[in-house]
This record gives C-alpha cells, sequence and structure tokens, in this order.
C-alpha cells in the first residue's frame, strides 16, 4: 500500500463535485475495510438552501458556516483518536478553499482566507484522496432524481463551475496520495464488485497520483 500502512489503519477522503456519489463510496468503502467514517452534514446548514435561491447575497454566510461546522467535527474526530484507528471521510477539508474560490467576491475571500488560516492550522492530512469524477449530464440527472429541497436550485452553470474548480484544485494537489477514479461505468452503490476493484487498485497504487477507469 502506497501509505506504508494496512489501508484499515489509513485516513482516506473521498472526494468529488455535488451529486458524485462521495458518501455512497465513503460508506461502502466504510464497510468493506471495517472501520469507521466522518460524514459531512451539509443538511444542517441553515444557507444551503438560501445560497442556492440567490448566490450573491448568502455565499460568504453559507462559506462560513461550512467552515466552522467542518473544523468542530474534525475536532471531535481528532479528541477521539480515529485518525489511528482508520476512518473514511466523505470530504477534504482542504476543500472549503475550493468552493470559496468558486463562490466568494474577491473581498469576500480575502476575509474567509483570513479567518480559514487562523482555524485550520492543526487539521490533519488523510493518507489517501479518492478523486471522483463523472460526466455533468451524469451528475445533473443524479441531482434530479434524488430531489433534494435544498438543491432544487442548483443550476447546471453553477456544477459546471464547481467541476471546473474540482478538476483545477486535483490537477495542482500534491499534498497527498491521490488516486482519481473516472466512476460513469462503475455503479458502487449497487455492484459489490465495482466496490472491490476500487479498494484492489487502491492496494497496488505505487505512485503519488494515479488515475483509474474502468471501461469493461
Amino acid at each position: 500500500m502506497i501509505t506504508g500502512q494496512p489501508l484499515e489503519k489509513c485516513h482516506i477522503a473521498v472526494e468529488g463535485a455535488i451529486g458524485v456519489g462521495k458518501t455512497t463510496v465513503a460508506q461502502k468503502l466504510a464497510d468493506k475495510l471495517a472501520i469507521s467514517t466522518m460524514m459531512e452534514s451539509v443538511d444542517d446548514n441553515p444557507f444551503v438552501e438560501l445560497f442556492y435561491q440567490n448566490p450573491s447575497r448568502h455565499a460568504l454566510a453559507v462559506q462560513l458556516s461550512f467552515l466552522f461546522s467542518r473544523l468542530k467535527q474534525w475536532q471531535g474526530i481528532h479528541q477521539q483518536e480515529l485518525f489511528s484507528q482508520g476512518l473514511v471521510s466523505d470530504y477534504l477539508f482542504a476543500k472549503d478553499r475550493l468552493f470559496a474560490s468558486v463562490n466568494l467576491t474577491d473581498e469576500e475571500f480575502i476575509l474567509y482566507d483570513q479567518v480559514a488560516r487562523l482555524v485550520s492550522v492543526d487539521i490533519p492530512k488523510p493518507d489517501l484522496v479518492i478523486y471522483l469524477q463523472s460526466d455533468h449530464d451524469i451528475i445533473m440527472e443524479r441531482i434530479r432524481n434524488r430531489n433534494r429541497s435544498m438543491e432544487r436550485g442548483l443550476t447546471p452553470d453553477y456544477l459546471k463551475k464547481v467541476m471546473a474548480g474540482y478538476d483545477n484544485f486535483f490537477f495542482h494537489y500534491q499534498e497527498t496520495p491521490l488516486l482519481i477514479v473516472q466512476t460513469d461505468h462503475l455503479n458502487f452503490a449497487e455492484n459489490d464488485e465495482d466496490m472491490d476493484a476500487l479498494i484492489n487498485r487502491i492496494r497496488n497504487m505505487r505512485s503519488g497520483t494515479e488515475f483509474w477507469a474502468d471501461y469493461s
């Protein structure tokens, strides 16, 4: 394994754009490895639905709300020492800055960045990041099908901006080992063989950044 320790002892962060299947993959992966999970609590953010209705007005509020919510969650996990026992999360703490760069004005981003740098100095890095990619239309269809009230204002153009932000972020990402997974021909929710194949691919990683796509 690329980290030099068993997967069952690693912290693995699963990332990707809205609707790509992060939570499903994170939960299935944790179940397979019999380790704990840390899931992002989007539903508890009171500004998300307001943001999709009026992004320019509520962008800073939703961003700071997510920042402090994630910080509190990570501090709780750290106190429980779960990072040393094996953990799968459905987000990477550093991605908070990614959304800030997409959503905030230059002036708002400067303020956000000052706050974020002060509060996130002790956040541990994961042993591995899995970045899930998918076609824009496929993700948009998944979002429509799950029909969450808070996401009904999400537009195709905004999703494209978020996806471009993710691609740019991970194109330059070198903080940890990274596996980029193209998911259009994979069904982690219903096919155990796909999850087994992903775990096997992770176990055989040899470089800092690798790409995997299964077209069979």
